[in-house]
């Protein structure tokens, strides 16, 4: 397909249609779901073909294994539209024994209840929104699988100055913005996708109606308080201050919105170093782009000339999104470790057979020593406890990672590499 950028994800759908008969590809609305499909599937279905769809949604009533026929793989796009296709597909699957038979991609803005599970026949893949890789503004120098493999770190130059690093968080990682001309209309799709949900899906996922500005306050207030540890409380109390919003009706409109892919929130690492008692556990507020809190807020890039602090906080946001999109092939989770003697890491990155890096992120060269003595006395309390649980010793870190939006990347003294995101990739 002509401009298409690719994708980390392209090699996770091609492993996905090697192992299971089908593969269900979820996430954000606008994230690049169908055009990311379409690049392995051999023939297509769109239910949203509106000269095709009443042909298409008869035969899916009806008889929905028809819709099977044709070269595989087989694209199903918009499949919620018909979800007799599941159990045509499923069945379909555990009949002809192959693998790699069927994708389907749909709108995340509506749930569909399926008579049937597709475990072990139907796999899900989950796609964000694009990298700074991806979307070609990190220069790719430094690999993150070739830092866990032990790969040397050579000096390296970032070449995204900190003008194009804000207006790269205030547009996100939305494919249709990169293929648009102007700043302001690459501007524009963070915009309507955050009117979008608050207004049309948060209503539709479930068939719930829900009032759309009570949804625009959540999200404003969960903005306010991106990437930080706000509690429900304060959230709730921001959003009831105006309106009548009860507690389990907020709990509601955050689920709704975790079902769309818009919230997602940053779990704690809670390992044995500190009492039970010394570990925060709530989960650290934020959204699956950070271009979604800046048009919650309303703000665009030029406030960030007055205001660093809350850039800082969205450039968490950003590396956040970045490190999941580069660590989705080794099954990468993100955690965050943060005690009450004010001890912390930004992010702890934990891969499948166990190894994992603790994580600071700082904007600017001034934070970066901070950020490192973290790391190290993090690193020095699991020696502690080591010796004196030596039946159950915790795994030491095996990489110590300061990532900034600044010019230079290099290897400390401490062991502490810091890397600019604007050179960092899978």
């Amino acid at each position: 397909m002509k401009n298409y950028k690719k994708r980390i994800a392209d090699n996770l759908l091609k492993l996905k249609l090697e192992a299971f008969g089908a593969t269900l590809i979820v996430g954000p609305k606008g994230c690049g779901k169908t055009t990311t499909a379409k690049q392995q599937a051999k023939s297509v279905i769109e239910f949203q073909d509106e000269d095709m769809r009443d042909k298409y949604l008869s035969v899916a009533n009806n008889v929905p294994s028809k819709l099977l026929i044709g070269d595989n793989p087989r694209l199903f796009d918009e499949w919620q539209d018909a979800p007799k296709i599941w159990g045509a597909i499923r069945k379909s699957v555990d009949d002809r024994n192959e693998s790699g038979l069927y994708i389907l991609t749909g709108s995340s803005s509506q749930t569909v209840n399926t008579p049937h599970t597709g475990t072990t026949r139907i796999s899900t893949l989950k796609m964000y929104p694009m990298s700074l890789f991806e979307s070609e503004e990190s220069s790719g120098e430094i690999s993150l699988i070739d830092l866990f493999n032990n790969k040397t770190l050579d000096f390296v130059e970032s070449k995204l100055t900190i003008d194009k690093l804000i207006f790269a968080i205030c547009r996100g990682g939305w494919p249709r913005a990169l293929l648009n001309k102007t700043p302001e209309s690459q501007l524009e799709i963070a915009n309507d996708l955050f009117y979008q949900t608050c207004h049309r899906d948060i209503s539709s996922i479930d068939n719930v109606k829900r009032n759309p500005l009570w949804a625009e306050k959540i999200l404003k207030s969960y903005s306010r308080n991106i990437c930080t540890l706000a509690e429900t409380k304060t959230i709730l109390g921001d959003v009831a201050s105006t309106t009548d919003i009860s507690k389990t009706t907020y709990y509601d409109y955050i689920q709704a919105l975790e079902k769309l892919y818009i919230i997602e929130d940053i779990p704690a690492w809670c390992p044995s170093i500190r009492s039970k008692d010394a570990i925060r556990a709530t989960n650290k507020r934020n959204l699956i782009d950070p271009s979604i809190a800046v048009a919650a807020l309303g703000i665009t890039p030029d406030y960030f000339n007055t205001d660093f602090k809350t850039l800082g906080f969205l450039f968490e946001s950003l590396c956040i999104r970045d490190l999941k999109i580069y660590s989705s092939k080794m099954n990468g989770e993100i955690s965050y470790y943060h005690d009450r003697y004010g001890l912390n890491a930004d992010g702890v990155l934990h891969l499948k057979d166990g190894r994992y890096a603790l994580l600071e992120f700082k904007l600017g060269t001034k934070e970066i020593d901070e950020g490192a003595k973290h790391l190290c006395k993090i690193e020095r309390l699991i020696n502690e406890y080591n010796q004196k649980e030596k039946q159950c010793p915790l795994r030491l870190p095996d990489l110590k990672i300061v990532i900034t939006g600044s010019q230079f990347g290099y290897k400390r003294d401490d062991g502490v590499f810091v890397i600019p995101i604007g050179c960092l990739k899978d």
